[in-house]
């Protein structure tokens, strides 16, 4: 714990078993209480892995449910079991694990409600292996974004995550998309509330076991976050009333497998 509040890191994995024990292991447990894995239905022994380095839970779901899916059943099993920080890491080694004590500490000593692991703060994502045109449309979705809706991050597109407790249970995330474009909508539901957003410069790696989305889908993420952030600044101005800003918080249907 951290000033008696409870740390737990979230892993929402799907097809994990050659990178979780390697993430897992860099995990600071002088730091961090639990850790959540929730498998999204994983073709491979992502589970089975999970199980022998001795994940203290883990969770199934009983079919696939998509990225931003996995994610509410995270997030509202980590209330489930009374964390007060969650922090989202990928299992798949693309982040840097040994940052969640440095996330952690600026909400626990509430300097911010959440952090993000920046890839482009510190300028070396193309260094670490970004490939070139995600990097930049990275730029030019960030860039618009800022501008759409008022803010300005150094980009809205990081996977790695860190909540406090009043956020997570603010925020309806069973109205978001179960698709890639829920971390985006996510930003700017938090955003709507009007806190301000943390961000600390995170080195990521890429390589071949690294998960990421194909061409295609990438540009359907793009055009998402487009629209996201242009209903976000319609809601604003009173012209939209979107569920997601508007309606409370509700909680996670049980999706689960087995744990």
């Amino acid at each position: 714990m951290i000033h008696g509040k409870k740390v737990v890191v979230v892993l929402p994995a799907y097809n994990a078993a050659k990178t979780l024990e390697k993430t897992y292991k860099e995990i600071d447990f002088n730091v961090v209480d639990d850790v959540i894995l929730v498998d999204d239905n994983s073709k491979d022994n992502t589970v089975e892995v999970a199980k022998q380095i001795g994940i203290n839970h883990i969770l199934k779901h009983d079919r696939n449910y998509g990225y931003g899916g996995n994610q509410k059943t995270c997030y509202n099993y980590a209330l489930k079991i009374g964390a007060d920080i969650v922090i989202m890491l990928h299992p798949d080694y693309q982040y840097n694990p040994k940052l969640i004590p440095s996330m952690a500490y600026l909400i626990a000593k509430d300097v911010f409600q959440v952090v993000l692991g920046s890839r482009i703060l510190g300028d070396r994502a193309m260094i670490n292996g970004m490939p070139v045109y995600k990097y930049i449309a990275n730029r030019i979705l960030t860039w618009t974004q800022n501008f759409i809706i008022w803010q300005k991050l150094s980009e809205y597109h990081t996977g790695y995550r860190a909540f406090s407790k009043e956020i997570l249970e603010k925020l309806n995330l069973e109205a978001n998309s179960d698709d890639f474009i829920f971390d985006n909508q996510m930003l700017c539901q938090i955003f709507y509330l009007g806190y301000e957003i943390g961000e600390i410069s995170c080195p990521a790696k890429y390589f071949e076991e690294a998960s990421s989305i194909n061409f295609s889908r990438s540009s359907k993420y793009g055009l998402g976050v487009i629209g996201t952030s242009i209903k976000y600044r319609l809601n604003k101005w009173g012209i939209l009333k979107s569920d997601i800003y508007h309606k409370p918080a509700e909680k996670r249907i049980e999706v689960i497998a087995g744990k």
